[in-house]
């Protein structure tokens, strides 16, 4: 153990208060400093939290939702929770209503903390615990002509301290900590069981592999605290090395996290891909492809490294140029933007891990990919993950055992039965390689590999790549329909009306001909058995799991008046 004596989340909030103390772990943007959160503030309000709880007769096990936007109010529940051996059921806020209410059932959850904005998801709700997350205030009723932020109740944060009832309730490590409920690209929903051990043991071995952290160095968390890569990754770690996390506050949009990025200037930041994809289109690609004299340059060997840092220099001044570790985790990175990231030098860092393996199983950090492109990283310390049916050239499905691995999935012992091999192995569906020095590559889903005619195996992640770096394209889709593949291709239609001074219905007949030319031109660089056979404009954006992958299991799209994926999943 490196930063805590026990793994739970008790012992926990122990080390991190009486190491930390006064400092600021939590703050706002823009709010002012009188509501910043010290650390021994944490460890009050959730000890008291965790007492109120405990007077309102909540047992061990029995599950409290969180339903809100990330705060440092999200946290010190979800701490009062699961200190006192009940767990905690993070609802992701993007989750419609009737979602959350199956997660809710499904759960059999005794109470939920929901912030106000949130709150029209559960209005319907019966027989539950009421708990507003703005300002940790148990609501037991809402009075009539009054609303849910206005509504009187008991405030949790000044409840004393009951310390012999807190210890005597105390959780142990192998106690349930978080039941998280997935929206999967292949279907329904599933709750994954983590234990504390699961969850800071994780975030404990992180601590100081792939990036030195100092005390007071600033984080700015732009994710939701409801999804495990964030939570443990980009909350519970920086808070094990007292780090100063702050919150936007608000959705992420440009003209928010550009002020706020200047004004933090963090040195650690967790996103996904797709917002790191997005400013490579939007800031890089014009500059490489419509600048004649850096196209002239970046050709040349000797004055191409040149170009890609200084505009490396200039987009981590964007990012406040004290940045230094980016994590990218959550789905597959574009191979064009991890190529242009590591010729710029930018500190970015990759990871490897599902919300069943809480989710870290393999990562690095940002000096890694100056010498191994290519690679997510090393295997987790005292993880063990083999390849299964692994085929000629070394690839297999990724089978995970260790202490981050979950307890399986709530209720659901028939799909444990399905993922967890005879002798413990949690099979990721993920396809992989390792190398002679554990470190792990990633090549595509087992369930998205599709056979060729003559039992070839195309990964259609690899196909999309290449349609993804074409000009306009902002997204695509391969999969396979009446013995062939098509591409469902997603174009930037103003974009195209701009650079081509066309109208926007000229623009979007001349999209229809571009993804015809576009898979002339990915056919050519494919084998005869990968080849696409047709292309599909896509007018809307894909639908996409909380993590930002596409929901392939609801396309293609069905024509002829069949039934779309999400229409049978309705049914």
């Amino acid at each position: 153990m490196k930063t805590v004596r026990g793994y739970t989340f008790p012992d926990f909030v122990d080390a991190v208060a009486a190491r930390y103390g006064k400092r600021t772990c939590y703050r706002v943007f823009r709010t002012g400093e009188e509501n910043d959160m010290t650390y021994l503030q944490l460890s009050w309000y959730s000890r008291a939290v965790s007492s109120y709880l405990l007077s309102l007769g909540v047992d061990r096990g029995d599950r409290i939702a969180i339903l809100g936007e990330s705060s440092p109010m999200w946290m010190v529940m979800y701490l009062g929770i699961v200190s006192i051996g009940a767990v905690a059921v993070p609802i992701l806020p993007d989750f419609p209503e009737r979602d959350v209410r199956s997660i809710l059932e499904q759960s059999g959850a005794r109470g939920v903390a929901v912030n106000v904005k949130q709150q029209v998801k559960v209005k319907d709700a019966e027989g539950l615990l009421l708990f507003r997350l703005d300002d940790l205030v148990h609501v037991p009723s809402i009075p009539d002509g009054s609303s849910f932020a206005s509504a009187p109740g008991y405030a949790m944060r000044t409840h004393k301290i009951e310390k012999a009832a807190l210890d005597s309730r105390r959780a142990a490590e192998g106690d349930l900590a978080s039941i998280i409920f997935t929206s999967g690209t292949t279907g329904a929903s599933k709750g994954v069981m983590l234990t504390h051990m699961n969850i800071l043991r994780t975030a404990d071995l992180a601590t100081d592999v792939y990036v030195r952290l100092k005390p007071g160095m600033k984080v700015l968390s732009i994710l939701p605290m409801s999804h495990v890569y964030e939570f443990t990754i980009g909350q519970v770690l920086p808070l094990m090395a007292g780090l100063e996390i702050t919150f936007l506050g608000r959705q992420p949009a440009v003209s928010i996290l550009l002020p706020a990025l200047s004004e933090v200037r963090p040195h650690v930041m967790l996103t996904v891909p797709l917002l790191i994809e997005k400013v490579y289109k939007a800031a890089v690609v014009p500059v490489l492809r419509d600048n004649a004299r850096i196209r002239k340059l970046i050709s040349n060997p000797l004055t191409s490294p040149i170009v890609y840092r200084t505009i490396g220099r200039k987009l981590k001044k964007t990012f406040g140029h004290r940045l230094v570790f980016f994590g990218i985790g959550g789905a597959p990175l574009d191979k064009d933007v991890e190529i242009f990231l590591h010729r710029a030098h930018f500190p970015y860092a990759l990871g490897y891990g599902l919300t069943e393996t809480s989710p870290l199983v393999a990562g690095c950090g940002s000096a890694h990919h100056r010498q191994h492109p290519g690679f997510v990283g090393e295997i987790v310390t005292d993880d063990s993950v083999v390849l299964l049916d692994k085929n000629e050239d070394g690839v297999g499905e990724i089978a995970v055992r260790g202490p981050n691995v979950m307890n399986g999935y709530y209720g659901r012992p028939d799909l444990d039965s399905e993922v967890f091999t005879s002798d413990g192995y949690f099979r990721t569906g993920d396809l992989g390689f390792i190398d002679r020095r554990r470190r792990l590559s990633i090549r595509g889903r087992v369930k998205t590999m599709i056979l060729g005619p003559g039992g070839e195996n195309i990964y259609p992640e690899m196909i999309e790549s290449l349609i993804n770096n074409q000009d306009y394209v902002e997204e695509s889709l391969v999969v396979p329909e009446n013995g062939g593949l098509v591409a469902l291709i997603k174009i930037d239609v103003d974009v195209m009306a701009e650079k081509m001074s066309l109208s926007l219905k000229d623009a979007k007949e001349e999209a229809q001909r571009y993804i015809k030319r576009i898979r002339n031109e990915v056919n050519s660089q494919l084998s005869a058995f990968s080849k696409i056979s047709d292309v599909q404009l896509q007018d809307e954006p894909f639908d996409r799991t909380p993590t930002q992958k596409i929901k392939r299991f609801l396309y293609p799209k069905k024509r002829d008046g069949e039934k779309s994926g999400r229409e049978k999943e309705d049914d």
